[in-house]
């Protein structure tokens, strides 16, 4: 049993005040600035202000203690010595009191020409003229004139306006256009996520983006095929929520298409949007640019260095332990295998510390084939590369983000539910428990990937410390 520890409840205040933005950057993970908030490099979805962090893909959020459990996969003791400094007595800032007053929605100040704008998005992003034309007369993009807080500079910005039913403004992305260094791009203050940049078209389709530069582009690539008669919708980010509201008024569009960022954030996007639009029965494709998003493709076309696509870490070890998984199965089908088999594999993962992960592969092997064996008693034959393929399409990346432990103590208290479900004869009890060891070999799945990335964790951030 390990060591209790206690902690006084001031020391957990001063702990869940830490900020987190210093504090990350000392982990020596790099900031990303996203409006007020910044937002983690080595996982876009992740955003923290002060001592407040919110995950947009998962949708929670907390203090600093609950976020340092959950990104680096600690104890509730753990994660506030490593806040409070731990023994080196290293002291974080206390993040500052968070502002309570919310602005109200409001335009930036517009300029009286476009040019600019025009230039921005035609010569470094490579957008055609008719289509900024189209959306500058829509009244969907204009350019801004602002000045600094202390009058000396002026500054130019593009602004994507997003309507409500009524043709209110409600929302507006602002996007920088001066090219030397990063250029600034969030949302405008009290802006309402349900109206972000969009265009209603009247046929029954509607592709979905994540930033209004990526729209422009993709129609950019297709102005030639009619691209009007559909409605396209820019996220501004990747909730869901603009998506939603545009299904909600306009009842003719019954097939959305998602076209979001070829990274780990967009492809974590897809697959949680692409989940709320089956339950709803709505129909749903994927389009993949063939770089990181479609303005990329657009410079691309036109020979211009671009960014690559960045498959999702979850997946490539999906498909690689999906791999040895099927080699598992197709071994132990040659030998009889019941239950205890697979509750002594998790057993040992748990007690293992070096092999830990192919104890949990070889677990899930064990439930897969125990799934084949139900289903040929229920007359169902299906190969071992159908189930394994099956449990690899069902695997989501949005929803593998906690701590592998846990999963594996989960599976343990579910495996004491059907202990006494021996001699089944009822077939919807047999299907029952098939579906069962399915869940449970898709947990094990789950908690190996979480454990392999939280080793790779463990080594890089000593390494990126010493960097």
């Amino acid at each position: 049993m390990g060591t209790y520890i206690h902690f006084e409840e001031e020391q957990k205040q001063r702990a869940n005040s830490v900020d987190l933005e210093e504090f990350l950057r000392r982990q020596g993970e790099t900031l990303l600035s996203s409006g007020r908030e910044k937002r983690l490099k080595s996982d876009h979805s992740i955003t923290v202000r002060g001592n407040e962090w919110f995950d947009h893909a998962a949708e929670e959020g907390g203090l600093a203690i609950d976020f340092v459990q959950k990104f680096y996969g600690l104890s509730f003791p753990d994660a506030v010595t490593m806040l409070l400094g731990g023994e080196q007595g290293e002291a974080y800032t206390k993040a500052s009191a968070k502002e309570e007053v919310r602005k109200p929605f409001n335009l930036p100040p517009k300029n009286n020409e476009m040019r600019r704008v025009f230039a921005y998005l035609m010569k470094h992003r490579y957008i055609d003229r008719d289509v900024i034309s189209f959306f500058a007369r829509e009244k969907l993009i204009y350019e801004s004139i602002e000045q600094s807080a202390d009058k000396t500079k002026e500054y130019h910005n593009a602004i994507f306006i997003g309507y409500d039913e009524a043709g209110i403004p409600r929302h507006a992305h602002k996007k920088g256009i001066y090219t030397e260094g990063k250029g600034f791009k969030g949302n405008i203050d009290s802006s309402n996520p349900c109206y972000s940049f969009h265009y209603l078209g009247s046929s029954d389709r509607i592709y979905v983006f994540e930033a209004p530069v990526d729209m422009l582009s993709f129609i950019t690539i297709h102005k030639n095929s009619d691209w009007k008669k559909h409605s396209y919708v820019a996220l501004c980010g990747v909730s869901e929520q603009a998506l939603f509201k545009m299904l909600e008024i306009n009842s003719n569009i019954t097939h959305t298409v998602l076209c979001l960022d070829y990274d780990p954030a967009g492809i974590e996007a897809c697959e949680k949007i692409a989940d709320l639009l089956i339950e709803k029965n709505i129909a749903c494709s994927r389009l993949k640019s063939n770089n990181k998003d479609w303005n990329e493709d657009l410079k691309a076309s036109q020979n211009m260095p671009s960014i690559p696509a960045e498959e999702h870490p979850q997946h490539i070890l999906r498909d690689e332990m999906c791999d040895e998984i099927l080699m598992l199965v197709k071994g132990l089908e040659r030998r009889e295998t019941n239950r205890s088999d697979g509750e002594k594999a998790i057993k040992e993962a748990q007690l293992q510390t070096g092999s830990q992960a192919d104890a949990i592969k070889t677990a899930s092997a064990i439930f897969l084939c125990l799934s084949l064996k139900e289903y040929r008693q229920l007359g169902n034959a299906i190969a071992a590369e159908d189930i394994v393929g099956k449990m690899k399409n069902e695997f989501r990346a949005y929803q593998n983000r906690s701590k592998w432990n846990p999963t594996i103590s989960d599976i343990e208290k579910q495996l004491s539910v059907f202990k006494h479900h021996n001699g089944i004869v009822l077939e919807s009890e047999k299907t029952a428990i098939v579906q069962y060891y399915e869940k449970t070999a898709l947990e094990l799945l789950k908690s190996a990937i979480r454990l392999e990335l939280t080793q790779q964790k463990q080594v890089q951030t000593p390494m990126l410390k010493m960097a």
